[in-house]
């Protein structure tokens, strides 16, 4: 009969895509799907929130979801956002046709019976979409209804006010592409191989055409 330990080192030991804090050496890092509660918060495997001061309060980060509105955050798989992240969903927004954008009919006693916008007239977005393999810097700002597309990078205290295309790097406020990753062509090639859909298996085997600066590997790898 083999040993028991023999037999768990060859059991391959790789992060819980299920479990909240999947290193426990680190805490300030956690996966994000599994402490949100909100319904209307969708988010892919492996996707973490870095924040010393409590990473698994992420969903505090979402302002201004109001249920009458109905809009999503989605955020695909594998995306890494760092501490400060701020998503402010189509509820902060104000009805800006009138003399005044002072929304007083929220402040309760006589002001109450003030005109409450209707859902038709608020400026609204749609959801916020983030993609996949997405890596947002510390203390950004989504306005709503963006969509940043796979594999962009965001830079620190960046404004997204309106979409960054798949594979761009932006900063700013307002964030602004400074430049594409890669050419158009290996950004289609990486859009179609699509290698976080990718079961984990493959992923492992494939640690480094997906993490080298050798782009010539990832070509090499059988879709």
């Amino acid at each position: 009969m083999f040993d028991d330990d023999f037999i768990m080192s060859k059991v391959a030991k790789r992060p819980d895509p299920n479990s909240a804090f999947p290193n426990p050496n680190l805490p300030r890092l956690c996966f994000i799907k599994n402490v949100v509660k909100n319904p209307r918060i969708i988010i892919g495997d492996y996707t973490y929130y870095d924040d010393v001061d409590g990473a698994d309060q992420f969903e505090a980060h979402v302002t201004h979801f109001y249920d009458f509105i109905g809009d999503k955050l989605i955020i695909g798989k594998f995306c890494a956002i760092a501490k400060g992240i701020e998503f402010v969903m189509n509820g902060a927004n104000h009805r800006m046709d009138g003399v005044t954008a002072y929304p007083f009919y929220i402040m309760g006693g006589d002001w109450g019976s003030a005109i409450a916008p209707v859902k038709d007239e608020l400026p609204l977005k749609g959801d916020t979409v983030v993609g996949n393999d997405v890596w947002i810097g510390q203390n950004v700002t989504v306005m709503p209804g963006v969509h940043i597309g796979d594999g962009a990078i965001i830079g620190a205290n960046s404004v997204v006010a309106s979409d960054i295309p798949p594979y761009a790097v932006a900063a700013g406020n307002p964030c602004r592409v400074i430049r594409k990753r890669f050419d158009d062509e290996f950004i289609a090639y990486l859009l179609d191989l699509k290698w976080w859909d990718w079961d984990i298996e493959k992923i492992e085997a494939n640690f480094e055409a997906l993490s080298s600066g050798d782009l010539s590997l990832i070509r090499k790898i059988k879709v």
